[in-house]
């Protein structure tokens, strides 16, 4: 795994572990939740926020899972091109998911799987949003983790987030985690947080649902349907 690079540095969990195995497998649920949506064969899919980080088990899933690679546009702040080669048919693109270098509605498709968080603050957010709405045709699909479970998946650590947001990343600070004590690195969110973003990026066709690990909504999942916010 290329630590040099951003988004690979915003995990502490190892390759194998007990908990990079329970991400794969609650990665897995949400898959087929992005499936469920109504992606077709024919789509043409960007997956916004693709990672340099080629060890965890779930890492890129989209790129991994998904059977039609050749209507899959990848793109990131990562030097992920290294997709092209293990996934042949995948076109890599470097880009910022804030200010994507394609036209409104050019994929009929937009994935983000747990980028949401790690775009700064709620003005970013909102861009961030804003941009993948912007560039789907038919939907947009976002997954994040809430802020609201128990043990914070970056981290691993548990119930320190719910402390206020400048209390928790003190506290992580001193105990060594610089880059995730830092509002443009990690800025946690809950349900109501992402329905108010929406609500100010104008949006009205949108959904905000959960997955859930033992009995707790441990990941939010948001979905932005073009039709009823007047894209063609």
């Amino acid at each position: 795994m290329r630590k040099t690079e951003v988004s690979a540095q915003y995990s502490t969990m190892a390759a194998g572990s007990f908990a990079d195995r329970v991400a794969a497998k609650m990665r897995r649920v949400m898959f087929d939740r992005f499936l469920a949506e109504g992606v077709s064969p024919t789509d043409t899919l960007l997956d916004v926020g693709v990672t340099s980080d080629d060890e965890l088990e779930a890492s890129n899933y989209l790129e991994a899972w998904y059977p039609y690679k050749d209507k899959i546009t990848a793109c990131g702040i990562d030097d992920a091109s290294f997709l092209e080669r293990r996934y042949p048919g995948v076109r890599y693109v470097h880009a910022d998911g804030r200010s994507l270098p394609f036209g409104d509605g050019e994929y009929d498709v937009v994935h983000s799987s747990a980028v949401l968080e790690h775009v700064g603050s709620r003005e970013q957010q909102k861009a961030f949003i804003c941009e993948l709405a912007r560039t789907a045709r038919k939907f947009a699909f976002l997954t994040t983790p809430n802020r609201w479970f128990p043990v914070e998946f970056h981290t691993v650590l548990p119930l320190l987030h719910w402390l206020p947001p400048r209390t928790f990343r003190s506290i992580i600070r001193r105990m060594g985690h610089d880059v995730l004590s830092r509002e443009e690195n990690l800025n946690l969110l809950g349900a109501r947080d992402i329905h108010q973003l929406c609500r100010e990026a104008g949006l009205r066709d949108y959904t905000v649902r959960s997955v859930y690990l033992g009995g707790w909504p441990s990941n939010l999942l948001l979905t932005i349907r073009n039709e009823g916010n007047g894209a063609s």
